[in-house]
């Protein structure tokens, strides 16, 4: 048993070991490729379509600040302990109840995989008339290959990925500006459509809050808590404010709200080609990897035989996924910010910050209260009015705290 433990390097079912812990910069590369998220830029162009410049940046850094909190408590608490969402839920959640959280999580990863996959697909084939087929299996096939090498193959993608994303956003984003006279045109644009200043807010949690929930699974790697909370809080301040400028900017101009469109609009062919095929593998290798984490967590089997399964799954789905699961995955990721205001309510209200160690504690079967916590949080995102994803992980935090001392009071009476 501890020989297989030693031979997973990515630590599916442990605490990661001191020797495999990383530094400020590695992570921040993690981090970085990890916030450079395919939906943030579509998510940039639908308010670049809707609001003026100034409004936009006052929405995209209030939405910031707020998932860099709850990213940031998540990050904390896996620097702490050296496990992932899925272990963690299991103090809160209970063992067998932690397998609900893992399923949520993994399904909707290998869901997003697939529906990333034909996102660069469809596109590409119709500039390039190669069939989409033979792009989706391509692309999969990449895309998983990666991914089964686990932490050390992230942080080698995205050390490429992220300043190649970088420049070729930025040069879009130039050619933009320039084309309407300058950040003066620029400013002087009037949005067709308008948006609400709380409604555009809730587009940019929105975009990332769900993702957000799975930042423990690449923070455990962190050497320390403030090595993890830091380039968590780096990455989503200026990783995805970079993801929703490179959106709203060519939206603003052209019109457009897909900047691979724009990009091509704009004769940059290649290298909108090589954008979007960067910003869709970082995305679907971080949830790949998380998917293989979940359903290890519930099978017992390693991440890297469960990545190759969830990737040709993911793969053989992505054109359906694609065309018909679009608002089916949208209603899972309503599911995914209650599990987060959960774990956080544990460590940080009822376990004052400090948990057992985990080889060492003994774990429920099922916790209720997490469980129900998870579901109140649900509906109060369904029901609620205001920004969705902040009612669910509120609702969720609140409800289990209070629930909890009402049945350790009830226990000790």
């Amino acid at each position: 048993m501890k020989q297989k433990q030693h031979e997973d390097h990515d630590f599916s079912l442990g605490v990661v070991s001191a020797s495999h812990k990383k530094g400020f910069l590695a992570m921040l590369v993690v981090m970085l490729g990890f916030t450079f998220f395919s939906a943030s830029m579509l998510s940039g162009g639908t308010l670049g379509t809707s609001m003026d410049l100034k409004q936009f940046f006052v929405a995209v850094f209030i939405g910031n600040v707020i998932l860099c909190s709850y990213t940031g408590l998540l990050a904390y608490i896996a620097g702490d302990t050296g496990l992932s969402t899925h272990l963690l839920a299991r103090y809160s959640f209970g063992e067998k109840g932690s397998y609900l959280v893992s399923f949520l999580l993994g399904a909707t990863q290998i869901g997003w995989f697939g529906v990333g996959v034909a996102m660069f697909a469809i596109p590409v084939s119709k500039v390039t008339g190669v069939s989409v087929g033979v792009l989706v299996a391509i692309a999969g096939l990449l895309m998983t290959a990666t991914a089964y090498f686990g932490m050390k193959s992230l942080m080698i993608l995205s050390a490429i990925a992220v300043p190649a994303i970088a420049i070729l956003g930025s040069t879009s984003v130039g050619m933009a500006i320039n084309s309407v006279g300058g950040i003066s045109g620029l400013a002087a644009i009037t949005p067709e459509e308008s948006m609400t200043m709380s409604a555009a807010v809730a587009v940019v949690v929105g975009s990332f809050i769900s993702g957000g929930t799975l930042t423990p699974d690449f923070t455990r790697f962190a050497k320390s808590k403030r090595i993890g909370v830091s380039t968590t809080v780096i990455a989503f301040l200026v990783g995805n404010t970079l993801m929703f400028i490179f959106g709203a900017i060519g939206a603003m101009v052209t019109g457009e709200a897909d900047i691979s469109e724009v990009m091509f609009l704009q004769g940059l062919i290649v290298p909108a080609i090589i954008v979007l095929g960067l910003n869709i593998w970082t995305t679907n290798d971080n949830a790949l990897y998380a998917s293989g984490l979940g359903f290890s967590n519930i099978t017992k089997q390693p991440k890297s035989k469960l990545v190759i399964i969830n990737g040709i799954v993911g793969t053989l789905l992505a054109v359906i996924l694609y065309n018909n699961f679009m608002s089916w995955l949208n209603l899972l990721n309503t599911f995914m910010p209650s599990i987060g205001g959960v774990i956080i309510a544990d460590y940080f209200i009822i376990n004052k910050g400090k948990y057992e160690a985990f080889e060492k504690a003994s774990f429920k079967g099922v916790n209720m209260i997490g469980i129900i916590a998870w579901a109140l949080g649900v509906l109060a995102a369904h029901f609620l009015p205001g920004i969705t994803p902040i009612n669910a992980v509120v609702t969720s935090v609140i409800s289990y705290a209070m629930l909890t001392v009402v049945f350790s009071n009830r226990k000790e009476k």
